[in-house]
């Protein structure tokens, strides 16, 4: 899939006309400067008007291998990811299933996230937390599909990390491979950062900075490599020191971090995931992390909603 002008025909994603690949661009930051470090931004967020970043990436694949079957896939009442199937859904007629956790939501209002999974024609069915929690155990599975009324679904995981996500995330490391030291993109369930890794090559390292506590991801991101390559690949790393309390958890000294650095360069800072990643990317660059004459990749994963 490409940015051109001219759909393939023989792609059924063609019509969405993704930019790929995604602008590269230079950040003049005097915190970086004063280290000798170099700030580029890799600005996925302008993909799509609607797919953003991440979620194009690893929505493109599974969209194409779903073959316009039922769409089915899981998230909490502010995904994102669960926004972007939504918007796919809507843009190339397909249905789309949200399995949404937490059964008290049911019964509540809509927020404005799931009110808009809602508007894009997404059918939202809210399961307990316990049997969310089971989700990908094959009976539990089989029993949410049949209580949604979609046994013929194509199932996306969580978050979209699956093999065919992470291979579609490989094409984001080769974009970067060669263009800098270490690339440094934020994880929520690891997809993009094993897909990343694997594409980037030797001499290019990839930072991950998860957005959640646990400390589960090295253990998921090395899985999802498995399953997609076969094995390990590339130079990878995760430091879990910037998630500020955990998953939709924006204090507000995150919210200042946020509004400063889209002031100083003009880039909207989506607050869940992107301003976690340049919040610690700031916070090493002070602590000496990068040598003298580095150069520093974020990914702008996304952007704030709505």
């Amino acid at each position: 899939m490409t940015g051109s002008d001219d759909p393939d025909p023989r792609d059924p994603l063609a019509d969405l006309r993704p930019r790929l690949p995604s602008p590269l661009r230079e950040a003049a930051d005097g915190r970086f400067e004063r280290r000798g470090v170099r700030l580029l931004l890799k600005r996925d967020d302008l993909i799509h008007p609607e797919l953003v970043g991440n979620k194009w990436r690893k929505l493109a694949p599974n969209l194409a291998e779903a073959a316009g079957r039922t769409v089915l896939t899981f998230g909490g009442a502010y995904s994102n990811h669960l926004r972007a199937t939504a918007a796919a859904g809507r843009l190339l007629g397909l249905r789309t299933v949200g399995v949404v956790r937490g059964q008290e939501l049911a019964d509540r209002p809509l927020n404005p996230s799931l009110a808009r999974c809602a508007a894009d024609g997404m059918r939202l069915h809210f399961v307990d937390r316990s049997t969310y929690r089971r989700k990908t155990e094959p009976e539990t599975l089989a029993a949410v599909l049949r209580a949604a009324d979609a046994e013929d679904a194509y199932v996306v995981p969580e978050g979209g990390s699956n093999p065919a996500a992470v291979r579609g995330c490989r094409a984001l490391g080769e974009e970067l491979a060669g263009r800098a030291d270490v690339v440094a993109v934020a994880c929520g369930t690891g997809g993009t950062l094993a897909g990343l890794a694997a594409g980037l090559g030797c001499g290019t390292r990839a930072l991950g900075i998860p957005v959640l506590k646990g400390g589960f991801l090295a253990e998921d991101v090395r899985t999802l490599q498995s399953e997609a390559f076969g094995g390990p690949r590339g130079d990878w790393s995760l430091d879990d020191r910037f998630h500020f309390g955990g998953y939709a958890r924006v204090p507000p000294e995150l919210d200042a971090f946020a509004e400063d650095f889209q002031h100083r360069h003009g880039v909207p800072v989506e607050r869940l995931y992107v301003a976690k990643l340049l919040h610690a990317l700031v916070a090493l660059v002070d602590d000496d992390a990068f040598p003298r004459g580095s150069t520093v990749a974020a990914v702008i994963t996304g952007r704030p909603f709505p």
